[in-house]
């Protein structure tokens, strides 16, 4: 399944491990493993101008979700189902710090978390009503909690750890 990641921000991030939580939940969801997918880290005054831009709304906020191609043409039992371009997560990780920070967790923690609220954006779930909240944040912990207990394949040749910036 295709993610690109791309870090425009000024804090380190573990690409990898975005592109494989993305992964994870476009193939728990069934998503066609042709889709492809876009994750775009940026900085606060980037992600200010997109929140303003997109959604009215003044300063930056931790993840944006900009779908592109129809829901249809990535699912599994579309009779000829085909490349999709699912659409882009962009995520703001110095908004992730202060909320990490708030949380009592890392901002890796944060970034998984909000990369899998992310990609639920781009297959369709919301929030807006309290049954829809319900759904997609239980529906989100389930993502998460799988993503962690999943065994992976270590990554051979990718810089060990580093530097994520202030936590």
């Amino acid at each position: 399944m295709p993610v690109e990641v791309a870090n425009e921000s000024e804090i380190a991030v573990d690409e990898a491990e975005l592109a494989g939580v993305c992964r994870f939940v476009l193939g728990e969801m069934q998503v066609n493993p042709l889709a492809e997918l876009s994750v775009l880290c940026v900085d606060v005054e980037y992600m200010s101008s997109l929140h303003e831009r997109w959604m009215g709304e003044k300063g930056p906020t931790d993840v944006l979700a900009f779908p592109m191609d129809e829901l249809d043409t990535a699912r599994p039992d579309d009779p000829e189902p085909g490349p999709a371009l699912l659409g882009d997560v962009v995520l703001c990780p110095a908004v992730a710090v202060r909320q990490a920070r708030a949380a009592g967790h890392t901002m890796d923690d944060e970034l998984v978390l909000l990369v899998t609220h992310g990609v639920l954006h781009l297959l369709g779930y919301d929030h807006m009503e309290p049954d829809e909240e319900k759904e997609m944040f239980g529906l989100q912990q389930k993502l998460i909690e799988g993503w962690r207990s999943a065994p992976r394949e270590p990554v051979t040749g990718a810089p060990a750890g580093g530097d994520a910036g202030p936590r």
